[in-house]
């Protein structure tokens, strides 16, 4: 096919698609994922897929990288169509996909012969494939982990090698299905940076399909998707603008929702040409803050500070050391840490620092190699997870949900899955019902959903049903591995909306996250580990206003603070002795803190 119609874009035209439509009991048909979706994405474009869970994202990725044919309609990809076997190959040589779950994507037991896996099936031999293996791995960062078994590897450093995978294949159209969720903030802007490096010099196709509204800025286009279909597009300064993002389970990105914030107490107006960088945006926020229009302004009340209650010790872990090979090499090296009653505590860390590996030893799924974790579930009552006859009550104890729920599930229905610790607890059938029953209601579960098989659940109804089934053994501490990885905004949301109703019950709750402005936001303290060692754990106001401590440990202010930090400079050169208050986390919260220290500081402007 010459040059013309189709050649230069990735073009959808009419598709509709069920899964499971092949064979499917037409008495009772399926849902359709896609159904009359029309769009196109330019060749070289950086394009954003936005939309809540069970939307229609992944489908769409699916059937670009024809993992998925459709029923009906048509997908021409830079000219060949999707439905033509003869072209197959050469559009899936051309296009690689990086989905959330790398397990799901890792095929080789070293990590290097897994990177070599993609371009040897693309027929690259040596010593092309050696540079171009050693390449990837160097972009992603986990090049001194070639020769690692690639099982031994942390969640996030799985998500590096499946990204590495895709890299090595050099691939035309690249496509990221929530790739980076797993990543730290450090490792997915560098990850980002060499895909749009990529994208500039070489003219790869860049999609990205993400829950992260920040990263949805760095595209050119972006495309909302709501009920398998197309319900907006545009540059992200228009989506972002348009007041109607709730509706389809969205929320602006954090920065964007401080300004409208100061805008709305200003009686002032954004308009879209404002959204269309951080600088800009900070800007006109300047320009309204230091208007004269101000000088009657109502000052807003302060929301009032949490009293900090004396919270009684629930765990402890004591000099712990943890080592998978018999001591030569320690993923966890005297850690010693706290764990009070009633608390919400963050840990957080690079990529593979060993936050997964220090939260298995809290519930004895690891022994320690040496030290000790003691819980004290009860006054006068020490549970030690060294010791075997304390193994069965410290898992009634704490309640542990990994970050993907799936693995926890594999009864024949969702009520089963739930019942099945409270079984092992040797509870009565009615005991069983009315605790599972209650569980479910508190993450927000349909009584529908119980009769159902786990597998039909969509990804966040399968992480609540996980943390259901440990919720109903009531344990005293909650240990959550990214508890809301993998949902959209609205989603994030409820979750940690549960998690602080579980709080404010009365349970405890360690939860690992990635996410800095959700860790500030919703912690009681932070507890940051690098390199298998915990080198401080403080209040998020404490952690995070020292910027030469975050460098050491290497981990990142939330967005919402480098944002303000840096109006707050200015605003301290226009208004001589203003005084901010201490930082909030919450974007709305942290905007009237910031307009109550303009007001109060007056009209001292600087013209």
């Amino acid at each position: 096919m010459g040059k013309g119609i189709g050649v230069e874009k990735i073009s959808v035209q009419d598709v509709t698609f069920t899964y499971g439509s092949e064979g499917a009991d037409v008495s009772a048909p399926a849902e359709p994922a896609v159904e009359n979706l029309s769009l196109e994405i330019e060749k070289g474009s950086y394009t954003a897929i936005l939309g809540a869970n069970g939307s229609g994202k992944s489908t769409l990725a699916k059937l670009i990288d024809v993992i998925e044919v459709p029923d009906s309609g048509r997908i021409v990809v830079f000219g060949k169509d999707t439905a033509d076997d003869s072209v197959f190959w050469q559009i899936r040589e051309n296009s690689a996909c990086v989905f959330q779950n790398p397990d799901n994507q890792i095929v080789g037991t070293i990590v290097e012969e897994d990177v070599a896996f993609g371009p040897e099936n693309l027929g690259i031999k040596l010593p092309e494939l050696r540079e171009r293996v050693d390449q990837a791995l160097k972009d992603v960062g986990i090049y001194e982990l070639r020769l690692r078994e690639a099982s031994s590897l942390s969640g996030g450093q799985k998500q590096k090698l499946a990204i590495a995978g895709a890299l090595a294949m050099r691939p035309e159209i690249l496509i990221l299905d929530e790739a980076t969720a797993m990543l730290d903030p450090r490792s997915r802007d560098e990850f980002l940076a060499v895909c749009e490096d990529m994208r500039i010099k070489k003219g790869l196709t860049l999609i990205t399909i993400t829950h992260d509204m920040s990263e949805a800025m760095r595209c050119g286009r972006v495309i909302v998707m709501s009920n398998g279909n197309k319900a907006a597009e545009g540059t992200p300064a228009k989506i972002f603008a348009d007041i109607s993002l709730d509706q389809y389970g969205l929320r602006r990105p954090v920065a964007i929702r401080f300004a409208y914030e100061i805008a709305r107490l200003a009686g002032a107006t954004l308009t879209e040409e404002d959204l269309t960088g951080e600088t800009r945006l900070r800007e006109k926020l300047i320009k309204i803050l230091t208007s004269p229009d101000l000088a009657e302004a109502e000052i807003p009340e302060k929301t009032a500070d949490v009293t900090s209650k004396d919270r009684r010790k629930i765990m402890s872990v004591k000099d712990l050391f943890s080592s998978y090979d018999g001591g030569s090499t320690f993923a966890l090296k005297n850690i010693n840490l706290d764990i009070f009653e009633g608390e919400i505590l963050g840990i957080v860390g690079e990529s593979g620092c060993g936050k997964t590996t220090l939260i298995s030893h809290m519930n004895s799924i690891i022994k320690p190699t040496s030290g000790e974790v003691e819980i004290y579930p009860e006054e006068g009552v020490t549970l030690r997870c060294s010791q075997k006859k304390d193994v069965q009550r410290i898992r009634q104890s704490v309640g542990l949900v990994f970050q993907y729920p799936e693995y926890q599930l594999f009864e024949e229905t969702v009520y089963k899955d739930i019942c099945y610790g409270l079984r092992k607890m040797k509870l009565t059938a009615e005991e069983q019902k009315d605790r599972a029953v209650k569980a479910a209601k508190s993450v927000g579960l349909a009584k529908d959903v119980l009769r159902k098989n786990p597998f039909e659940l969509s990804g966040g109804q399968k992480r609540r049903a996980a943390m259901a089934g440990v919720l109903a053994m009531r344990p005293k501490i909650l240990v959550l591995d990214e508890p809301a990885s993998g949902l959209d905004p609205v989603g994030r949301e409820e979750m940690f909306a549960l998690i602080k109703s579980l709080r404010e019950e009365g349970t405890t709750i360690v939860i690992v996250s990635h996410n800095m402005d959700e860790a500030a936001a919703y912690c009681d303290r932070i507890c940051c580990i690098r390199n298998g060692e915990a080198v401080t754990a403080e209040t998020p106001d404490k952690l995070f206003s020292d910027v030469e401590k975050l460098a050491k440990i290497g981990i990142d202010q939330p967005k919402i603070t480098k944002f303000t930090n840096i109006l707050k400079q200015e605003l301290s050169k226009r208004l001589p002795g203003i005084d901010f208050e201490t930082m909030q986390f919450d974007p709305v919260e942290e905007a009237r803190a910031v307009y109550r220290a303009v007001l109060k500081a007056g009209q001292n402007y600087v013209k």
